[in-house]
């Protein structure tokens, strides 16, 4: 009779065990292997519940066999039973709604109806149906607000407009943010070519971005979106997300290509009968001591010898000079 008391109590020591809680720590992740931020862990049939930090971690007390529910912004529930591991890790579904999730400030995934300010996402795939020579082109008629100024030169530089113009002299452009780092979209053209006249158009650092390697891009408005990154977004945020690296042996084949035309018939027409200077005689001579035998020309000595010498006057910013005479020689 003793051993079988015996034996009963031990198996209920056993059982009573069992039943005890256990601290239990673990990661989050998605699919693909990435840690999921500020994940909620439940008990099921418990109100115990604690919620994961940006890196996905947390740590619970729940006993072996508890049904661990989980929950996370933009992706399908899931449940995982405790077993007699201390350290677990679960992989969550991305949600067939993923477009509903945006990507803030700081990498982190939130809920679209859940930010106080406007937000819209562009994904990767449809900036490249159509090949451009400035991954910002990409954008235009994507984004509610978006204005893009596109230069139609090759490698020109194209501007990012959100919700209007907001200086007349200062920056317009909003800022952009790859994986969580400024980039400095301004362009670098210069000073002569920004007010009109002549210089050459060297672009800016959109041209630099590679539309494959796109897998987001999420546009932040508002004065709350862009508290974060200070005085540099208050004309807004593009918030680019680049593509990882997968777990697993797979290759990838992207192939592209893009043609383009010029229509001759827009070139500048340039005239071939006059030099350079004024022809209008009354708006400016060029004349000297003694006077010049041709009025159209600086009479100069230009190679030193002593002699004056006829000077095309290419201080000028004109090309309506003298007309081209085969049998007149000058200096230009």
């Amino acid at each position: 009779m003793r051993k079988i008391l015996s034996l009963v109590g031990a198996l209920f020591l056993c059982l009573f065990a069992n039943a005890q809680s256990q601290a239990v720590t673990g990661q989050v992740k998605d699919n693909l292997g990435n840690p999921v931020p500020f994940a909620t862990v439940r008990v099921q049939n418990s109100k115990s519940a604690v919620s994961a930090d940006s890196a996905g971690r947390f740590s619970i007390e729940a006993a072996q066999g508890a049904i661990l529910e989980v929950s996370a912004a933009g992706f399908q529930n899931t449940t995982f039973t405790v077993g007699t591991s201390a350290i677990i890790e679960i992989t969550m579904e991305n949600h067939e709604a993923l477009s509903e999730v945006v990507v803030t400030a700081l990498g982190i995934r939130r809920n679209k109806n859940e930010l106080p300010y406007a937000a819209q996402q562009v994904r990767g795939e449809e900036l490249t149906k159509v090949r451009t020579t400035n991954f910002a082109n990409a954008l235009s008629g994507k984004v509610a607000g978006l204005q893009i100024r596109q230069n139609n030169t090759m490698g020109g530089s194209t501007n990012i407009i959100l919700r209007g113009y907001k200086s007349i002299t200062g920056e317009n452009q909003a800022l952009v943010v790859i994986d969580g780092v400024p980039a400095n979209n301004s362009n670098t053209n210069t000073s002569a070519q920004q007010n009109g006249r002549g210089g050459f158009d060297y672009g800016n650092a959109a041209a630099d971005i590679n539309p494959d390697d796109v897998e987001s891009v999420n546009v932040l408005k508002g004065a709350a979106a862009t508290a974060l990154y200070g005085s540099r977004a208050a004309n807004g945020v593009i918030l680019i997300t680049t593509k990882k690296g997968r777990r697993g042996l797979g290759v990838t084949l992207n192939i592209g290509g893009g043609t383009g035309s010029m229509d001759k018939s827009t070139w500048v027409k340039y005239q071939h009968e006059y030099g350079g200077g004024y022809y209008d005689p009354d708006f400016y001579t060029y004349s000297d001591s003694p006077p010049s035998p041709n009025e159209r020309f600086l009479y100069i000595d230009a190679n030193g010898d002593g002699v004056r010498d006829l000077v095309i006057p290419t201080t000028e910013d004109a090309s309506f000079g003298a007309r081209f005479d085969p049998n007149l020689s000058v200096y230009q």
